[in-house]
């Protein structure tokens, strides 16, 4: 009878193989890569510096503007994207590709483009800032320009992740449902949205992420008041990288604990659902 041991390496062999080994070599080197940097940044930021700037009010003013402002963002676009990914998803209609690539556009260009065009979309002089003005509102310069940035560049990531989502429900239950008296909205709200919550949720999650770190469009439409992104460049700018680390450091471990918790709120919804 075959022992124990013998067993043990028949499994091992069977399991073992050159491709896995490399694609874990090269996995490894790509983390590596992505780790190293951020490791190295933590490492040569003195902890002193780090209480010292975390008590600073400017930098507690950009962090806390900068996650309010991209939780605002994605929770005003996202009652816009939801219904659209809908759309997209069940139905067939004229100029559809058209529409997935416009949707997909804030991705390809450059940031500081789309900057510029969002600075132009809101300005005075233009229908949006005419508008906004005759309510006494100003956008450009003010947390609601930040906000328009951010969404931006961010808003395909809901879109694209709440679309698949939508597609992976199964149409038999939604036309069962509809067979059986039930309204569109209804369907809507009881079968598709339930079921696709999850990628829902994935997509909020990267968009308000995605919104969190933007730089290029926010610093053309408002350089202040001043999100943490913006704030690390101009002391990056100012006075050198020892100044600008502390806070880099800060913001991303504050970007961390923001992720895990919303990861973690995520993950009990999907389930209440």
């Amino acid at each position: 009878m075959p022992s124990k041991f013998s067993n043990s390496l028949r499994d091992f062999n069977q399991s073992f193989s050159w491709f896995r080994l490399i694609a874990s070599l090269l996995g490894g080197v790509l983390l590596l890569f992505i780790i190293s940097p951020i490791l190295g940044m933590v490492f040569a930021t003195p902890l002193e510096s780090l209480i010292k700037t975390a008590g600073e009010d400017e930098v507690q003013q950009s962090i806390w503007l900068t996650i309010w402002v991209a939780m605002a963002a994605t929770l005003i676009f996202a009652i816009l994207s939801i219904p659209l990914s809908y759309l997209l998803a069940r139905f067939e209609f004229p100029l559809k590709r058209l529409v997935l690539g416009i949707i997909d556009l804030p991705v390809v260009i450059p940031h500081s483009a789309a900057g510029i065009a969002l600075l132009g979309f809101m300005a005075r002089d233009s229908f949006l800032g005419k508008a906004s003005s005759t309510f006494g509102l100003s956008l450009v310069g003010t947390s609601g320009g930040i906000a328009l940035a951010m969404a931006f560049v961010s808003v395909p990531f809901l879109i694209n992740y709440a679309r698949e989502g939508f597609a992976a429900v199964p149409e038999r239950l939604e036309k069962a449902a509809l067979n059986l008296g039930a309204s569109p909205t209804r369907v809507f709200f009881t079968i598709s949205l339930p079921l696709a919550w999850k990628s829902i949720v994935s997509g909020l999650i990267m968009m308000f992420a995605r919104g969190m770190s933007e730089f290029g469009a926010v610093i053309v439409v408002a350089y202040h008041p001043m999100i943490t992104p913006v704030l690390i460049f101009e002391r990056f700018g100012s006075f050198g990288l020892k100044y600008a680390r502390p806070v880099a450091v800060l913001f991303i471990g504050v970007c961390l604990l923001v992720f895990i918790l919303v990861r973690l709120i995520a993950r009990k919804e999907p389930r209440d659902a």
